[in-house]
């Protein structure tokens, strides 16, 4: 363990904002792994398109559009974004996934060459198969290589990043109160009193428990297990048989003793909003647009929804219908190009990291 993992731990836990989480990890990170060059990125999990982030210290805004191409368009180069995700690894390293032949990269080529940049580390912050965040490092063309070192460092202070940027994104989060699709957040104290519900809270809740909301079983249970042991998970059903996620963590307070707990759907949400107004898709329709948009194939779609690869390509030849597209290709295209990038960077994002409709 690093000397002063429990240092940084506590500077994660007094951050309130995603990119105070982002500022705060990036600033531990290039403490012991230097670059020339690197940004932060909010990633939304269902789609992996952008949400935000820091670039102060990244990449000149005139390479962006292509750099936007090359990974949510053309999404085949070597360590590119999706591969990441789809893999077990939290970090990736170009010259790794092009085999020593970092000059056979579009993104090399167009994107790090041009800047006189050589090698890119890649850091996700990732809970399981959902990246939540990204944290990219360059180094100049010529300088000292990223080792395995920098690379276990690097991987060591993503994990404590990734829960304190999930507890960020649903502290500052837009919550609306409908119905719960997304996750909802309840602070509670060592006695059960409720210190603070988000309406999305309140909902999952009353679902949980007839009457009062605050008494429900499976919420006392999680937050006193936080209490001892720091974090706890459980699951639990549902008055109407639906099964909920919850999370609960310990915010420090010796006092007071807070806890705070989260619930929410237990397997990842709906397609971003900016999708699901836009084509009128079914529900399995915008499940296997979600996986277009991961990079999945046929073959894994399938797997994944436990349908045959003849269902999945009937669902997609529906989909090319209603939206008038021809190829996976020109279906992540237009939906990049089309209803996300003109809105990058704007409006606010939903309790669990997702960009809501402006």
């Amino acid at each position: 363990m690093l000397p002063d993992s429990a240092g940084f731990e506590q500077r994660l836990a007094r951050q309130r904002s995603a990119l105070d989480v982002l500022d705060v990890t990036a600033s531990a990170v290039l403490r012991r792994v230097p670059a020339d060059v690197w940004c932060t990125v909010l990633i939304d999990p269902s789609t992996l398109l952008d949400t935000g982030g820091q670039n102060e210290a990244g990449f000149s805004l005139e390479y962006l559009p292509r750099l936007f191409e090359i990974e949510h368009v053309e999404a085949d180069d070597p360590g590119n974004l999706r591969e990441l995700a789809n893999g077990a690894s939290t970090t990736s390293l170009l010259s790794r996934a092009t085999a020593g032949n970092i000059h056979s990269s579009k993104y090399y080529q167009d994107i790090l060459r041009p800047q006189g940049l050589g090698d890119e580390l890649r850091v996700a912050l990732r809970d399981g198969p959902h990246v939540w965040g990204l944290l990219v490092m360059c180094r100049e063309h010529g300088a000292a290589p990223f080792t395995d070192a920098d690379e276990a460092a690097a991987a060591r202070l993503g994990r404590p990043a990734t829960a304190a940027l999930r507890r960020s994104l649903l502290l500052s989060g837009v919550d609306t109160g409908a119905v719960p699709d997304a996750p909802g957040l309840v602070v509670v104290d060592r006695e059960g009193t409720t210190r603070s519900m988000s309406p999305t809270a309140r909902t999952w809740l009353e679902l949980l428990q007839d009457g009062s909301p605050e008494h429900a079983r499976p919420l006392r249970a999680v937050a006193a297990a936080a209490l001892s042991s720091g974090m706890a998970r459980s699951r639990a059903l549902t008055r109407s048989g639906r099964w909920v996620a919850l999370q609960a963590w310990s915010m420090g307070q010796e006092e007071e003793g807070l806890v705070a707990v989260s619930l929410s759907p237990p397997e990842p949400g709906e397609l971003t909003a900016v999708i699901l107004g836009a084509y009128g898709l079914s529900e399995r329709e915008r499940q296997i647009t979600q996986h277009v948009m991961r990079g999945h194939s046929t073959t894994q779609i399938a797997g994944r929804l436990n349908i045959s690869p003849h269902t999945v390509q009937d669902h997609l030849k529906s989909v090319f219908a209603k939206t008038g597209l021809g190829s996976r290709r020109a279906l992540v295209a237009d939906i990049f190009f089309r209803h996300y990038l003109p809105h990058f960077g704007e409006g606010p994002l939903s309790t669990d990291g997702r960009r809501l409709a402006g």
